[in-house]
């Protein structure tokens, strides 16, 4: 037997891209992102979900509520192994002031060497997302499950299903509100959607 798993980036906060969020506390989704967390709902439908597992961030289960209440699914169970990247003294900096700051630029250009001010590793982060997702595979056969995380960690969770390197993150893009599937079975696993996006991105 077989589980799917639905990885969904949460929809936007307000000035997404302006400013690493990371583990700061109250961000949650600007209009743009309600209404993005709404089409992401609809969309999820379609799925046959069974249940929905989030990040603890305010904007991962603002998206994930969204989600299970469409759906009429029980409440969002909250999994710290989805959290946002520790990103340490980095969270809520400008990406501005985080450009002048030499080990920002090594943690992008080299994040398998690279720890963050105070927090992780790339590979700490595929660790605990590889370690939900198997846990969940070994007890829910048949099941289709969502979980409602982050950009990096889906990246880290995608590296591991197609044995790439952790450096390898800057090749595929995780868009917010998008949708990356994959089983897993006695088998191995399979990738079957990449980013699939509800919004097409804006310039």
């Amino acid at each position: 037997m077989t589980v799917t798993f639905f990885l969904v980036r949460h929809a936007a906060h307000n000035n997404v891209g302006s400013f690493l969020a990371g583990r700061a506390t109250g961000i949650t989704l600007g209009e743009a992102g309600r209404a993005q967390a709404r089409a992401l709902a609809e969309r999820m439908q379609r799925e046959n979900v069974d249940a929905v597992f989030t990040s603890p961030r305010e904007r991962t289960r603002e998206t994930a509520h969204a989600i299970t209440s469409l759906s009429r699914l029980q409440e969002p169970k909250v999994a710290d192994e989805l959290d946002e990247v520790d990103f340490g003294e980095w969270s809520g900096k400008s990406f501005a002031v985080l450009e002048a700051d030499p080990l920002w630029r090594r943690w992008n250009s080299i994040r398998s060497l690279a720890r963050t001010p105070g927090g992780e590793t790339m590979l700490d982060v595929q660790s605990r997302v590889v370690r939900l997702v198997e846990g969940l595979a070994s007890g829910n056969s048949g099941r289709r499950l969502a979980l409602v995380t982050h950009s990096d960690v889906i990246k880290a969770a995608v590296s591991h299903v197609l044995g790439l390197p952790i450096d390898a993150w800057p090749r595929f893009e995780i868009a917010p509100a998008s949708v990356t599937t994959f089983v897993i079975g006695d088998w191995g696993a399979k990738l079957m959607t990449l980013n699939e996006m509800i919004f097409e991105p804006t310039s």
